[in-house]
């Protein structure tokens, strides 16, 4: 039996962890059948030859910038068959340079609300709030036995659209020191179909402690293998 081909792509910024948060899953895709290919940047996407071939990327490279023919490869490649996924910044907070990107994602980034002004010390952790993930899609692959959790972490914001098939969502609270005028409730996972292939989203993953989690860690595993070219 031939082993499927996996690309990881990992780096911006360093803040998410990119070597170590990849290093968590690697286990689990050499467990199931796939030879990994690791680069620290999208210059490999480029490569057409080489795409065609690959049935997996994880990609985990918070901002950064793509060239046209870097993002050209990409989205053929998953045009035509290759699964995308990947979580948190890494694949919702990517090149923000590029529009096509973003469709071709389904959510970006936008916010991350903070403590109240007088609990926040100037750190990170101004941004890790208590929140829940409310599972919406208990029969899919993915989430399938996996009930509603609770995490103490960035609570992503996303800007989004009704083409995504949504797997959990979030609700940022009104607070008195936020602009906005009522809760909203936005993605937290979500999948997307695009020609081929499929995309699969996990917001929650900021760093190790929530990618170690049982449900984070157990959604992207999945996630991974229900992308992947079948």
């Amino acid at each position: 039996m031939t082993e499927r081909q996996a690309l990881v792509v990992r780096g911006g910024w360093e803040g998410h962890h990119p070597v170590e948060a990849t290093d968590h899953f690697l286990p689990h895709l050499e467990a199931n059948g796939f030879t990994v290919r690791v680069e620290d940047s999208p210059k490999v996407y480029a490569e057409s030859d080489y795409m065609a071939g690959v049935d997996l990327i994880v990609q985990c490279m918070t901002m950064s910038t793509i060239e046209k023919d870097e993002l050209a490869g990409l989205t053929s490649a998953v045009a035509n068959g290759t699964g995308l996924a990947g979580w948190h910044g890494g694949i919702a907070d990517s090149y923000r340079n590029s529009s096509d990107y973003l469709q071709l994602i389904g959510g970006q980034f936008a916010c991350h609300p903070p403590k109240a002004p007088g609990e926040r010390t100037g750190e990170q952790s101004d941004y890790f709030i208590p929140y829940r993930v409310e599972i919406t899609a208990a029969d899919h692959p993915v989430t399938a036995g996996i009930g509603d959790f609770d995490l103490v972490t960035e609570q992503y914001w996303v800007l989004t659209d009704e083409y995504n098939t949504v797997l959990a969502t979030t609700t940022l609270a009104k607070n008195e020191w936020e602009p906005w005028h009522r809760p909203v409730t936005t993605p937290a996972i979500w999948t997307r179909d695009w020609g081929k292939g499929r995309v699969f989203v996990c917001t929650p993953g900021h760093d190790m402690d929530v990618v170690r989690d049982p449900n984070v860690t157990t959604i992207v595993q999945r996630g991974m293998l229900w992308a992947a070219r079948s």
